[in-house]
C-alpha cells in the first residue's frame, strides 16, 4: 500500500491530505467521487470536502480495485455493489499481513 496510518487519526481529512496518502491528485478523488455513490465526503460552510476516516476506508476499497487490481470503474462499482463486505475484509486481511511482513523485516534487520 502507498499510505501509511498515523499514530493519531484526525476527524477530518482535507481533499489535499486524502490525495497524499493515496498519492494520487485531487482531481482523481473528485472524479471518483462522482463517479462511486459510497465516496460522499461531508462539506463544511465553505464547500470544502472533509473526509472522515470512514471515507477513507471506501476511497481505500475504490483504490484497492482499480489501482491495485487493475478492474475498469464499472466492474469496481459490481464489486463493491454485489460483495462490498468481501473485499473490505479481504482488504484488511492484506493490510494486517503487510504490518506483520514489515515487522519480521524490520527484526531480520535488527539481527543482521
Amino acid at each position: 500500500m502507498p499510505y501509511k496510518e498515523k499514530d493519531i487519526e484526525k476527524l477530518y481529512y482535507s481533499i489535499g491530505e486524502v490525495a497524499a496518502i493515496f498519492k494520487v491528485t485531487t482531481s482523481l478523488i473528485r472524479f471518483w467521487e462522482n463517479e462511486f455513490e459510497l465516496l460522499a465526503p461531508k462539506k463544511n460552510k465553505k464547500g470544502n470536502r472533509q473526509y472522515t476516516q470512514e471515507d477513507i476506508e471506501n476511497f481505500k476499497l475504490v483504490y484497492s480495485l482499480v489501482k491495485e487490481k487493475g478492474y475498469t470503474l464499472q466492474g469496481a462499482k459490481e464489486i463493491l455493489k454485489t460483495e462490498k463486505h468481501k473485499v473490505r475484509s479481504n482488504n484488511e486481511m492484506l493490510e494486517s499481513l503487510e504490518k506483520v511482513r514489515d515487522f519480521l523485516v524490520e527484526l531480520k534487520k535488527n539481527l543482521d
